[in-house]
């Protein structure tokens, strides 16, 4: 399994993931995305189209669900009044004109919720959280509230996106994963995206946070041509956020620090998962 989230229109991004997918021999269903297909980037339609016709399972983010109803906002869950809230307002109305009503219709029609079992253990494949659509859960977000969260999902293993930053986290006897956006980098200062690769091994299942680099240069040079905010197109140069606003203390104090690709055996008798498995990398 290929787990990933927020390609965000990214159409650079998206033809990467899946050029490291068939590399991998992975395609069809077994290409997990968290939703936000949708968002940031110059070519909502094309990156769309990559994906359905990748036959890639895809979960309804706020962003399919906003757009597929036609709703006024991306829904994503911002501050009114906010950096992100003023910028989402310029992408969000792109992705309304150049969304075609079959698209649409697709995005609406997505699942809520997608379940697997591999490695013997039952995952369940949400955009924010289990019941909340729109909730930001990152490594820090409280142990209590990810328990609560898995068990309303009824699986032993939660995958999210929405956040943006990748983590694999041991939630008890269970497990929450962040897969990585790969439409945006992760605020670590490099223009790298990220997604999780899900094996099974005896007892349990390995889960590898990697690093993929793509195109940026060409997908920031259409953000501009499409007269999107240029914030958002420096990010991709640069791998900082343009505003930090939806994160906790412990995720902006991280910014900028540069992410290692990690590996991770969440096995019945194995020792437990760090708390956040996409860890700074060392100096060098």
């Amino acid at each position: 399994m290929l787990a990933f989230g927020g390609p965000y229109g990214n159409r650079e991004a998206t033809l990467a993931l899946l050029a490291r997918a068939k590399e991998l021999g992975i395609g069809g269903r077994n290409l997990i995305c968290t939703g936000d297909v949708a968002a940031y980037c110059a070519d909502p339609e094309a990156t769309a189209g990559l994906l359905r016709e990748a036959g890639a399972t895809v979960v309804l983010g706020n962003c399919e669900q906003a757009l597929g109803a036609d709703a006024e906002d991306c829904g994503c869950g911002f501050a009114a009044g906010g950096r992100c809230d003023t910028l989402a307002a310029e992408w969000y109305a792109h992705c309304r004109r150049a969304l075609s009503a079959g698209t649409r219709r697709w995005m609406a029609g997505l699942p809520e919720t997608a379940r697997f079992v591999l490695g013997g253990r039952h995952f369940a494949v949400v955009h924010g959280a289990p019941g909340e659509i729109a909730r930001f859960v990152f490594a820090s977000t409280p142990q209590a509230e990810k328990r609560a969260a898995i068990d309303r999902a009824g699986a032993e293993a939660v995958i999210c996106g929405h956040s943006g930053l990748p983590f694999v986290q041991a939630v008890g006897a269970g497990l929450w994963l962040n897969a990585g956006a790969i439409g945006m980098p992760a605020n670590d200062g490099t223009p790298r995206v990220w997604c999780a690769l899900l094996t099974p091994r005896p007892g349990g299942t390995r889960v590898q946070l990697m690093a993929l680099d793509y195109d940026w240069p060409v997908a920031a040079a259409r953000m501009r041509a499409a007269g999107l905010p240029p914030a958002y197109a420096e990010t991709l140069a640069t791998g900082l956020w343009d505003s930090c606003e939806i994160l906790p203390p412990a995720e902006r104090a991280a910014r900028g620090l540069a992410l290692a690709p990690t590996t991770q055996d969440w096995l019945d008798k194995a020792p437990p998962v760090p708390a956040n498995s996409a860890v700074p990398a060392a100096a060098s």
